[in-house]
């Protein structure tokens, strides 16, 4: 067997150990999704796909820092009851079961966009059963609606999502957060509405005017001090964000390693809320060891060429307009479905890349960004939020959602969501 055979037999290898145990733990709930990307990952090394030497240099220490850094101020915004405030005092405001289903969307969505989406959604999973009860629904509209909602919400922002933060930093585009919101923040605002429009005649659900009551908003701070902390750092990295843009715009003095923003700000507060260690053990470190062993495991697979053959049919060459925008919407709402969306930017960016598109070709970036993102919302393994939101689901209230039933709606809310965001995109292009 040549060598070039034995690696892509390698390489088929680890993908179908992602891809089966993935959806295998629909039935085997113990074994949690970072279990599974960490024996790829290792496999990976054994099998000599990446040298052993080379794997320190693989891992985008720069986006694990990011998710370290938001994962932590979402873990005291969390602990300190800010987040449960702003849902309490959005339940408590209005007297319209539609209205606030709206409202939830919007509210999930822009939250998701400035934090990234798979801390938000350890937070919503327990927010939605919450909120399902006060309005008198069963859980099932609401985590979707959560689900969708910060998946379409986190795709306007590099802070939204990992792959987002990937584009970022390694496409070298130019003030990231500018050039993302421009693209894409009307049409998140649009998707964000006829999404939730449409939920809402899926499980037909009908309209309730009464006083919806959560509790008392201010009973929900637990602790004041670090919700301002939360609250004020939050507030910072986005001012931060946006001041580095303009710097970079203005060919001024600027942070490349846009990570390391968030991540200074994390490292300074954490020794002024109220219980350092508790911020810490609330971070999502299996979502961490997930990102680490994923870079790892989605190199050997690139490094294997088993994936060169159906990636060049889709996207065979550098190209530009329309086409370009369909082809790269198409490979990764394919792709996304198979290796989650993370490994699949991660893999797409060098393949892109090798093709000749620099960080020049921002409708192209943008257009992977978009697409991924929305890929989330196809299946269930489209997106790492979606396996956590299940996981929370799972673990902590009994009750899940199939993966059929995600996908019976997931099919049309996906096509709506990538009409909506190609149409604007071509049209501002």
């Amino acid at each position: 067997m040549e060598l070039m055979n034995v690696k892509e037999f390698f390489g088929g290898i680890i993908l179908l150990i992602i891809i089966i145990g993935l959806i295998m733990r629909a039935k085997f709930t113990k074994i949690p999704s970072w279990s599974i990307m960490s024996l790829a990952a290792s496999i990976t090394i054994l099998f000599g796909l990446v040298p052993i030497y080379n794997v320190s240099n693989i891992i985008d220490w720069n986006v694990i820092l990011f998710l370290i850094s938001m994962f932590s101020i979402i873990s005291i915004a969390e602990t300190s009851g800010l987040l449960d405030y702003l849902a309490a005092y959005l339940v408590s405001s209005f007297k319209s079961r539609i209205l606030l289903l709206y409202l939830l969307a919007l509210f999930f969505g822009l939250l998701s966009s400035i934090m990234v989406n798979d801390a938000v959604a350890i937070v919503g999973t327990s927010l939605s059963v919450i909120i399902a009860k006060s309005l008198e629904l069963p859980f099932e509209p609401l985590i979707i609606l959560v689900a969708f909602s910060i998946t379409i919400g986190s795709v306007m922002t590099p802070l939204g999502n990992p792959q987002n933060m990937l584009i970022a930093t390694e496409t070298n585009i130019n003030a990231p957060l500018l050039t993302f919101l421009k693209y894409l923040a009307i049409p998140t605002i649009i998707n964000l509405f006829l999404t939730t429009y449409f939920i809402i005649k899926y499980y037909k659900i009908k309209e309730l005017k009464k006083e919806f009551f959560m509790g008392v908003p201010q009973e929900y701070i637990k602790n004041k001090r670090d919700a301002y902390i939360s609250l004020i750092a939050i507030i910072i990295i986005i001012i931060s964000l946006l001041v580095n843009d303009f710097l970079e715009l203005y060919k001024l003095p600027h942070v490349t390693s846009i990570g390391l923003i968030p991540f200074t700000i994390a490292a300074f507060i954490y020794i002024f809320v109220s219980d350092p260690r508790q911020t810490l053990s609330k971070v999502n470190w299996g979502t961490i060891i997930f990102f680490i062993t994923m870079f790892i495991a989605t190199q050997g697979i690139w490094n294997s060429g088993i994936l060169y053959e159906p990636l060049h049919l889709l996207l065979p060459h550098y190209m530009r307009g329309v086409n370009n925008i369909l082809r790269i919407s198409a490979s990764s709402l394919i792709f996304s479905q198979l290796i989650s969306n993370v490994p699949f930017t991660n893999l797409f960016i060098v393949y892109m890349n090798n093709l000749g598109y620099t960080y020049a070709n921002v409708i192209s970036w943008i257009t992977l960004a978009m697409a991924t993102t929305i890929a989330g919302n196809l299946t269930i393994l489209g997106a790492a939020s979606n396996i956590i939101i299940i996981d929370n689901l799972e673990s902590k209230y009994g009750i899940t959602i199939t993966y059929k039933d995600f996908m019976k709606i997931g099919i049309p809310i996906t096509l709506i969501n990538l009409i909506v965001y190609i149409v604007y995109i071509i049209l501002i292009f």
